[in-house]
């Protein structure tokens, strides 16, 4: 058994951000909605193996009703491949386990997200970008170059430095905030649920969002009916 590198997007990692730079992969997940209503009813010492349209009205029962516990017997691992602040915004989340690719212990296979579009700056919200509108084709081109020749001289200096025998714990600091990192997130349903919310929400930066969008799609099939009520509002 051999190993590989954590930056290689796994088959069926989904693609996103400019050009497809970043990636998010479902792992593994426990637990189908039939086990949802089998912890509500858990109670009455009964359990199902398959749902029925009666433990669909219980599913609904539970979410209309705000009882949300059950959901968190569902549980989810993604491998996310991100910027560094797309990861130091989603880890603000603190409803999900983490572990991270360290720079401390490898200056391999370093990237780099470069946008081909870039947001001008809202008129109502100081933090944030206006959604859809772009600055001209010329100066993105000018930024794009901007971003790319940084890029290039930052890692040339990182690598500069390494050679000069400096450790790595201190060469990274020089690393800009568009290198892109790996990490393992697991969460439960209830979690994940509140997290898409939050990152779904036009309010949040486009670059998560995008991320926040594949999870949904992802886990969709696997639990129509919870998904369902998301969509219609009733799990923040």
């Amino acid at each position: 058994m051999s190993l590989s590198s954590v930056n290689v997007a796994p088959e069926n990692a989904m693609h996103v951000l400019d050009d497809n730079q970043g990636w998010i992969s479902l792992l593994r997940h426990s637990g189908e909605e039939v086990d949802i209503v089998n912890a509500a009813r858990v109670s009455f010492g009964k359990m199902r193996t398959e749902m029925n349209d009666a433990d669909k009205k219980l599913l609904s029962f539970l979410i209309k009703e705000g009882h949300f516990a059950p959901l968190e017997h569902i549980t989810f691992t993604f491998l996310i491949h991100c910027p560094l602040f797309v990861r130091s915004q989603w880890m603000r989340h603190r409803c999900f386990s983490y572990n991270e690719i360290s720079r401390r212990y490898t200056e391999v296979d370093m990237e780099f997200y470069i946008p081909t579009k870039f947001r001008v700056q809202s008129k109502d919200n100081k933090q944030a970008s206006e959604d859809g509108s772009f600055i001209s084709e010329k100066m993105a081109k000018t930024a794009r170059s901007i971003f790319i020749d940084r890029c290039k001289t930052l890692l040339k200096d990182y690598n500069d430095m390494i050679e000069a025998g400096v450790c790595r714990e201190q060469a990274r600091a020089i690393l800009p905030q568009n290198m892109m990192t790996t990490y393992y997130a697991s969460t439960d349903l209830r979690n994940l649920l509140h997290f898409l919310s939050l990152r779904m929400d036009s309010h949040a930066q486009w670059e998560i969002r995008q991320y926040a969008n594949a999870m949904h799609g992802m886990i969709e099939p696997l639990y129509p009916n919870v998904i369902e009520a998301f969509n219609n509002g009733l799990i923040r």
